[in-house]
């Protein structure tokens, strides 16, 4: 696992001793920053369930100006903490050792990119989804990008959320949404 490209390129992050965490695969993060490099450039990022805080690190290369981290276990936040410091970020990481609803409610900015990567099989993407339409919590051409198993299918409108693209990486599937354009 390491940084794929800017600032911080070749970086080689700490990884995970077991596999309790899943950290998102070096392609799979390089198809989902080809996609999404337009809304990343000095931008505030959620890396939410944050595992090794691989993507938003990933962010932070690439040029966003903050990045928040939240994931509610401790081995994913001493890992995260962990790869900040390794990475000599710490000027530009928040981060929330808390579960997913307290961890967005604590953020008190509009973000630009949440990056959503629950557990596969603990349910929580759509709840999460609808917390953060809830809170109104993207900023006006902000996106969601949701990374789930294969076998899990999302609906195209999920409350005031809008699929804009799905892409499938072997058992992993990547969507992406935005705020509706009557929310806006």
């Amino acid at each position: 696992m390491r940084i794929i490209s800017g600032e911080l390129k070749g970086r080689r992050l700490y990884s995970p001793n077991d596999k309790s965490i899943r950290p998102t695969s070096d392609k799979v993060k390089e198809s989902i920053f080809n996609m999404v490099a337009e809304y990343t450039e000095d931008a505030v990022v959620v890396d939410l369930f944050c595992g090794t805080g691989n993507m938003g690190l990933e962010a932070i290369s690439r040029g966003a100006k903050r990045a928040y981290f939240i994931d509610k276990a401790r081995e994913s936040i001493l890992l995260t903490k962990k790869n900040i410091a390794y990475c000599k970020v710490e000027n530009k990481a928040i981060i929330f050792g808390s579960d997913y609803e307290r961890g967005l409610t604590a953020i008190k900015e509009k973000v630009d990119v949440v990056f959503l990567d629950p557990p596969y099989k603990a349910g929580y993407l759509e709840g999460c989804i609808m917390k953060i339409a809830k809170l109104s919590l993207l900023a006006q051409d902000g996106i969601l990008v949701c990374e789930h198993g294969y076998d899990v299918k999302l609906p195209d409108t999920i409350d005031s959320m809008v699929k804009l693209k799905e892409k499938r990486y072997g058992k992993s599937v990547v969507d992406i949404y935005c705020q509706s354009q009557e929310e806006k």
